[in-house]
């Protein structure tokens, strides 16, 4: 495995040793190391691949200023910018094949930074003692390998050797494996909740067997903007946005938003879509005791011990059409069909169910209906979001847009 090199960064200021011995059990594995200094205060021991004068000139700065400034924060941001500068030139190249850190708060921003930069796929893990608590600030959208240290990294013992030998373990192995083969197909991205899993699970069969590659999508934030991502990558070349949730929680203050911007990304892109409002009727909260107490008398539902669903109301289902028809300004009206069922937009969205509102989804539909005229074609459907029937109805207008680019594209 002598041909894969694994970049290992951090501070070598505080974290010479255990970096060190990062690297040398990475050598002992049969790949390479190659060691990055993000360090400011003092110059190492070791010799490092690629030194702190360099990562703070491609951060934006120098090592005697930020030495000079004692300004910790200052010099984290510069090494953080000059580590992601650094890394994605080397991965570009192909001198590296992966990328590892460890340490705690401050090396793991840095790391992260950089690593973030790094294609899907491209293997990345980071060592932390803040691994076991959120990390979504440091994993973002990209699909970095968090490592919990259990004892801090500092130092050399029983504990920490073991953690480090697992990790070098498995960056190697990441990096070593064969990638798998993959048919040239067009990529098509669907949004899913579990509420809204019957309908993404007939539409992605039915395009698979129409030669598309389909890629499920979690609607939970994080989920919507690595979509939007792969989009404006140019990864995906089509969307079904079914599950449209993350806008419920952007407007009434959910804990799974995407942000305000979400669903502007296929247009500006331009790419063929069919958006329907998957899941809107519903809020996301953690466990139940953590929902905000304005809300307590409101209809929530415990969808599980970590998740609390609330029922959205007609003011907020407006307000939703209201920002959904906002962000899809500029559309193409040939590319971009909402299409809305009549019967119910999620699995507890439904006569009998929890979260049955039919005045509430009402006010969304007539909203956006109201908002889109003259602009998109909207479809309603007599069915539910999980009917057979939508499904179909979903297909059928993708395909139609879909072929329209596709004729545009050759003209």
């Amino acid at each position: 495995m002598s041909d894969v090199t694994i970049a290992v960064l951090g501070t070598l200021d505080t974290k010479e040793q255990e970096l060190s011995f990062l690297a040398e059990r990475i050598e002992s594995a049969g790949a390479n190391a190659l060691l990055i200094d993000c360090g400011v205060m003092t110059d190492p021991a070791t010799a490092p691949d690629i030194t702190s004068t360099e990562v703070a000139r491609r951060g934006g700065s120098t090592l005697e200023a930020l030495r000079a400034s004692h300004d910790r924060g200052e010099a984290v941001r510069v090494m953080a910018e000059g580590a992601r500068d650094t890394l994605v030139e080397l991965a570009e190249s192909g001198r590296v094949h992966g990328a590892i850190a460890a340490g705690g708060s401050g090396n793991t921003w840095i790391a992260a930074n950089a690593m973030q930069a790094l294609p899907v796929g491209f293997p990345k893990l980071i060592v932390s003692t803040m691994a076991s608590g959120d990390v979504s600030h440091y994993v973002g959208i990209s699909d970095i390998t968090m490592m919990y240290s259990v004892g801090d990294v500092e130092g050399l013992n029983r504990l920490t050797m073991l953690v480090l030998n697992n990790a070098a373990g498995a960056i190697v192995g990441m990096a070593g494996m064969a990638k798998p083969a993959v048919e040239a197909k067009p990529t098509i991205a669907i949004t899913m909740f579990g509420v809204t899993t019957p309908a993404v699970k007939a539409i992605r069969s039915q395009l698979e067997a129409r030669a598309f590659e389909v890629l499920v999508f979690h609607a939970t934030g994080t989920g919507g903007r690595a979509m939007e991502n792969l989009v404006n990558q140019g990864i995906v070349q089509g969307v079904i946005d079914l599950t449209t949730t993350e806008l419920a929680d952007e407007v009434v203050g959910g804990v799974l938003s995407a942000g305000p911007e979400r669903l502007k990304a296929a247009v500006a892109r331009g790419v063929p879509q069919v958006i329907a409002p998957g899941a809107v009727d519903m809020v996301n909260f953690g466990p139940k005791d953590t929902v905000p107490a304005h809300f307590a008398d409101r209809n929530l539902y415990v969808h599980n011990p970590q998740v609390t669903l609330m029922r959205t109301t007609p003011d907020e289902n407006v307000r939703i059409a209201e920002l959904m028809a906002s962000n899809l300004a500029g559309a193409d009206p040939a590319l971009v069909t909402v299409v809305v069922p009549k019967e119910g937009v999620s699995m507890i969205d439904k006569p009998s169910a929890p979260f049955y509102d039919a005045t509430a989804d009402r006010a969304f539909r007539d909203t956006l209906s109201a908002r889109l005229a003259g602009r998109l074609p909207l479809v309603e459907v007599d069915a539910h979001i999980n009917d057979e029937a939508f499904a179909a109805a979903v297909v059928e207008r993708f395909l139609d847009n879909w072929e329209r680019h596709s004729q545009s594209a050759r003209i």
